[in-house]
């Protein structure tokens, strides 16, 4: 969630760029006393106010805060940001379920901690918005995951079908801390803010068994990684993949290997014209001294004008439509991100769910909008149709487990599904999408 940033804050960042943008040399070193700035630290609460979010090692909640004073709380912040007697907390870790299967860790900051990275956040994410590649679309201001599908889906309609489907192993996980604060220190030398920077990375990880047994991990010893679920890492993963996104365009890779790179945090494709295993031989060895590496056993080369690949949710290559007997290069919602949706209807719509029927549907509206809203690309038609169908035979069953007497029947299903029960339904009218690059 987003909020209007306040105009002088905006305008502060704004300097920033420019300076930024004008002076690619440029050193900045006096940030630190901006981070602490009365309405920086102010905002920086709201922001992280509106993400929510669980609490971390010390159980503190934003209404705790809120209740017990969040005046009080926020000079509090800012004598310690300004006193240079600021020390973050342990990162609780928590595991939670990998879309391909499988658990990822998950690092909750406190909510102290989250506000002051948002702060610096705040202060240094322009400096270095000037510096990334058009190539990076995640987790920067004003892109998104879709304009990296939609750059993805134009390259193979103009032919770059020799595709590396690139698998970064643990990504996040293995960024060198040296290497990565080198990339820092290239554009700011402020050695309060780089301290601070520094702690983030370097801050204990708390974890807890099943019988609540606490045991810590990382800390001073850790030399690689940066937390997953900490405000400040997706800027810091950006900055070091720019490392590797700007060799590529200095050294004119994009020409020699006749390919264009689309980008998305931890997320890589690379779209070329017959040279893709030189390109990925190419990366292979640049993230080799990058102190990274590749999953050799996920990262294959596509010829995407005869097969399929997945890249951000979607499914990208051939597909042959019956009506004209063309064959098109689209995209489409994977397999997986279709199942993931149906999972997510099934678990509101359990045996087990008592809530009234407009509560219930008022969170499957909320869940089935916010998939549509992302996937409403490409050729949408199969998956709506199939995602439709089950919604209405869950809806279905749901009510007539709780209404015997008075089942619905099959007799008109979706009209009352998605007319008198007021659930959302996919919008079947797709196909013009979809025609969109016939090759």
């Amino acid at each position: 969630m987003s909020l209007t940033i306040p105009d002088k804050i905006r305008m502060f960042r704004e300097k920033l760029y420019d300076k930024a943008k004008d002076e690619p040399d440029f050193r900045f070193y006096q940030l630190y006393d901006k981070v602490y700035r009365e309405d920086i630290l102010r905002y920086a609460w709201y922001v992280s106010r509106a993400n929510g979010g669980a609490p971390g090692v010390d159980g503190v909640r934003f209404a705790d805060i809120e209740a017990e004073g969040l005046e009080e709380w926020l000079k509090g912040l800012q004598k310690e940001l300004h006193d240079k007697t600021y020390r973050p907390s342990a990162v609780r870790r928590v595991m939670i379920p990998k879309a391909g299967g499988g658990e990822r860790p998950l690092g909750i900051p406190t909510i102290r901690d989250r506000v002051a990275q948002t702060a610096v956040k705040l202060v240094i994410e322009p400096i270095f918005e000037a510096d990334f590649e058009d190539s990076a679309h995640g987790y920067r201001p004003g892109r998104s995951a879709l304009d990296a599908v939609r750059l993805t889906h134009e390259s193979l309609r103009e032919g770059y079908t020799d595709v590396v489907d690139a698998d970064l192993s643990k990504y996040f996980d293995n960024i060198p801390h040296d290497k990565l604060m080198w990339a820092v220190r290239q554009r700011i030398t402020d050695v309060h803010l780089l301290k601070l920077i520094q702690m983030w990375l370097k801050v204990p990880v708390e974890e807890r068994d099943e019988k609540g047994k606490r045991r810590i991990t990382g800390g001073k010893r850790n030399d690689k990684g940066t937390p997953q679920g900490g405000v400040i890492s997706p800027l810091l993963a950006n900055i070091y993949m720019n490392l590797y996104l700007k060799q590529w365009r200095t050294k004119e890779k994009g020409r020699e290997y006749k390919a264009r790179i689309v980008n998305y945090a931890d997320d890589l494709v690379i779209l070329s014209k017959g040279r893709g295993a030189d390109a990925l031989e190419w990366t292979r060895r640049i993230m080799g001294k990058m102190g990274l590496s590749l999953n050799e056993d996920k990262t294959r080369i596509v010829n995407a004008a005869k097969e399929s690949f997945n890249f951000l949710g979607y499914t990208f290559g051939p597909r042959i439509y019956k009506a004209g007997g063309g064959r098109m290069k689209t995209a489409w919602p994977s397999d997986k991100s279709v199942q993931r949706i149906k999972d997510k209807v099934g678990s509101i719509l359990k045996p087990g769910n008592m809530e009234p029927w407009p509560k219930v549907a008022e969170t499957l509206n909320q869940t089935l909008g916010g998939w549509k809203n992302y996937f409403s690309y490409g050729d949408t038609y199969k998956s709506y149709r199939a995602i439709n169908n089950y919604v209405c035979h869950k809806v279905r069953f749901f009510l007539n487990r709780r209404c015997k007497k008075s089942k619905l029947d099959l007799n008109g299903l979706s009209h009352k599904v998605f007319g008198e029960l007021g659930v959302t339904s996919m919008n079947r009218d797709s196909r013009r999408a979809a025609s969109v690059g016939r090759s």
